[in-house]
């Protein structure tokens, strides 16, 4: 008898959609985000939380005029993974919590609290992807969260070089 490797195939769920960047395209959004969730039997709660504030930032911070933000779903195993891209790569998302009557601001620290980790990375300019990932099995997840950024006043802060 021959030896046979035999790889097993984890299906991979995944869902995308670009949208305008405005408040409508924001709610849109998480919307058909939380309809694809519940369409997977994956659980809504954070993830439809997280999707909504990456979706509020891309739209509010992330905007660009004649440029849309794409949002991307993916489930690999037992995480979900949540990428939001926009074109504005020179904004770099902070966790720096705002002062006390600031009327925004708190977004990513809802999805430092919410996610399992989360992260920014930066593809081919002028983009940027801030993503977060949801153990699907809440009872195993790890926390790894994100270090707040220096020098901002909560939101999104203006990126630097170097």
């Amino acid at each position: 008898m021959s030896d046979v490797n035999q790889e097993i195939a984890v299906p991979v769920r995944n869902f995308s959609a670009q949208f305008a960047p405005t408040p409508r395209g924001a709610r849109l959004a998480r919307l058909l985000a939380t309809e694809q969730l519940r369409a997977w039997d994956v659980p809504l709660d954070p993830a439809a939380h997280i999707v909504a504030e990456l979706a509020a930032n891309a739209a509010t911070h992330g905007r660009v005029p004649g440029r849309d933000f794409r949002l991307l779903l993916y489930v690999v195993g037992d995480t979900l993974r949540i990428e939001v891209t926009d074109t504005r790569g020179d904004r770099v998302p902070c966790t720096q919590p705002p002062s006390a009557d600031a009327e925004s601001g708190r977004g990513l620290l809802l999805v430092d609290a919410l996610a399992d980790k989360w992260g920014v990375g930066f593809g081919a300019p002028p983009r940027k992807t801030v993503w977060a990932e949801v153990r699907l099995d809440r009872s195993t997840a790890e926390r790894a969260p994100v270090e707040p950024c220096c020098g901002g006043t909560g939101g999104l802060s203006q990126g630097t070089n170097g």
